[in-house]
């Protein structure tokens, strides 16, 4: 069968233009007062912006989701949508839905694997760049009813999550690659087409938006993807779209120009943030979409980027990629089984709670909840674990994973002692009851050699990746370990310098190479700046991870980290410099 796009359907084309009516009334407000935060003028100008407190609460306390990538791509084990025209020819990609027959599927089964993971909602992909429906839509044949499967999953999947007591959104690509009225195509959305109609493809998008919320509904979270065309003005009527169906429903920041009430960072952990609410989408292997003998992540992986992502005060949605059977795959479901056990112990460190008051460090991440603090310890730097002071005294310490921890805390800070026997490997958890309210504890930085001198005072680079300032020299002394200085590919011997602000004194410094493709630091120096010379202080062979070097104590402004010898394009997470201090134990 020839899929075929029907481009009119007056029915629901009444309701679209109706929507900028509903919210009439509320854009006579006043103008926004003086002090108020841009954020809170664009609400007031748009108030359709304005999530429903109470649903965005009750989805950061959920925490825990799963997302789904799956397709008739699963049948050549290619990535969804981005394959198209790349590995699969774009008339054989079009045409793997003729051949699409998942006899195995189980929305009930699915629910099942995520609910033993500990998930409390779950993402599906209704369409992706690719333009393949997976639902009975009414505004193209290009959909799964016209496979030899020939049922609405959906429809099934959304029942099922009923059924079961889980949240159930929807994921929506807003590009099309397939539609003959979007402008771009495939490979890569980076063709453009001879001819388009984007305001016919505007109205399509729309269509099957309001089919979705209106036939499956209630949804959590509508999650647009890649909003190519459109802009802030187009992403806003997306979301006031959204919000007319479905008051309560949450959209993400990607229906067009940011706007939208959550961030989205991608196969990574976000940054630490307790003012914008977000979510870190990641897969259990490599490759969103079903990809045969894909590298699973281990469990200790899969656990702590969920208690990183919590400690940071993010969702974690987690994805898997079903197989071409219906089937997900088992070993990734023995994984998220597993994921699921270590949440039914230790779960209450992880649901409703918020990131802090510490925030995320390499060796410790914290979550609070009412007036308890909990601490997940995942190394020992030294034997006792010393942090920072807390403004709040501690009535009661526990060890959730079991054994005892011995708290002793002073005006300087806390120090943690828990014997060796009692440490576990995948993450220790002190509970710290406090006498008030952790929440309202301000954020505290952390690091397992102190405060460092170098954390956001202004960097410069000799090269940036591609100009890109996601990339500056800055983001190695941001304190936020996912974020890091990149050079071109090309770059060979390099620097990163640092302005401290004023001359400071330190004796320690660490150093953390991206090594995810290899050591590219063959040889470094440390140097300072003394008058117009540069003067070494230190000098090294390689980097590596988490590098932390001694030497004598060094008083200066300006400070280099030199890379004498690169390959590749040398890749800085993190440069942190530290004051000399006394080391601290406890009895």
């Amino acid at each position: 069968m020839t899929a075929r796009i029907v481009r009119h359907l007056p029915a629901v084309w009444v309701l679209l233009l109706i929507v900028p009516t509903l919210w009439a009334g509320e854009n006579q407000k006043p103008a926004a007062k003086e002090g108020e935060s841009p954020s809170s003028k664009q609400a007031g100008a748009e108030p359709w912006l304005r999530p429903d407190p109470a649903a965005l609460k009750r989805w950061q306390d959920m925490r825990f989701g799963m997302f789904i990538h799956w397709g008739p791509v699963s049948l050549t084990g290619h990535e969804i949508g981005w394959s198209r025209g790349a590995q699969t020819p774009v008339d054989q990609y079009d045409n793997l839905y003729k051949k699409f027959n998942p006899t195995k599927f189980s929305a009930d089964e699915w629910v099942a694997v995520a609910k033993a993971a500990g998930m409390k909602y779950m993402v599906l992909t209704t369409k992706h760049h690719d333009g393949f429906c997976l639902w009975d839509t009414k505004q193209t044949e290009y959909n799964i009813m016209n496979s030899p499967f020939g049922r609405d999953v959906t429809k099934e999947l959304a029942e099922a999550c009923q059924r079961g007591g889980m949240a159930f959104g929807t994921y929506h690509s807003v590009c099309d690659w397939h539609h003959p009225d979007f402008p771009l195509t495939s490979p890569g959305g980076k063709v453009r087409r001879e001819k388009s109609d984007i305001a016919a493809y505007r109205r399509y998008l729309r269509a099957q938006v309001t089919e979705l919320i209106t036939n499956y509904g209630p949804f959590h979270s509508m999650w647009f993807d890649v909003p190519q065309e459109f802009d802030r003005t187009e992403g806003s009527e997306n979301v006031r779209l959204c919000r007319t169906l479905q008051p309560d429903i949450l959209v993400n920041n990607r229906a067009g120009g940011g706007v939208g009430d959550y961030g989205t960072p991608e196969q990574r952990v976000g940054g630490f943030d307790i003012e914008r609410p977000w979510e870190t989408c990641m897969t259990i292997c490599r490759q969103w979409s079903w990809k045969p003998d894909d590298k699973m992540k281990t469990l200790p992986e899969c656990l702590q980027t969920l208690i990183r992502t919590a400690g940071g005060d993010g969702n974690l949605l987690f994805n898997v990629g079903p197989m071409p059977t219906g089937e997900i795959e088992p070993r990734q479901v023995e994984r998220l089984k597993e994921m699921g056990a270590w949440l039914a112990k230790y779960g209450e460190s992880i649901y409703g709670t918020r990131g802090g008051p510490f925030k995320p460090a390499k060796h410790v991440v914290c979550t609070r909840k009412g007036n308890t603090v909990y601490l997940h310890i995942f190394a020992w730097p030294e034997e006792v674990l010393a942090l920072p002071a807390l403004p709040a005294k501690i009535v009661k310490s526990s060890l959730l994973t079991g054994g005892e921890a011995t708290v002793k805390q002073t005006e300087a800070g806390i120090e943690i002692n828990v014997a060796k026997s009692d440490r576990q490997e995948i993450d220790t958890i002190v509970a710290l009851e406090l006498d008030k309210p952790a929440i309202g504890i301000a954020p505290i930085a952390v690091s397992s050699l102190g405060q460092s001198l170098a954390e956001g005072k202004k960097a410069t680079a000799s090269n940036v990746y591609q100009k890109n300032m996601h990339y500056a020299g800055a983001m190695a002394v941001d304190g936020d370990e996912q974020t890091r200085w990149a050079t071109d590919a090309s770059t060979g011997p390099c620097f990163l310098e640092v302005d401290l602000g004023k001359p400071e004194t330190f004796d320690r410094a660490m150093i953390d190479e991206c090594v995810e493709f290899g050591v590219r630091v063959k040889a470094f120096e440390l140097q300072f700046k003394d008058g117009e010379e540069w003067k070494t202080f230190y000098s090294g062979k390689g980097i590596g991870e988490q590098l932390e070097v001694k030497f004598e104590p060094v008083t200066a402004r300006f400070v280099r980290l030199n890379i004498t010898d690169g390959q590749g394009g040398p890749t800085i997470f993190e440069f942190q410099l530290f004051a000399p201090a006394l080391r601290k134990t406890v009895p």
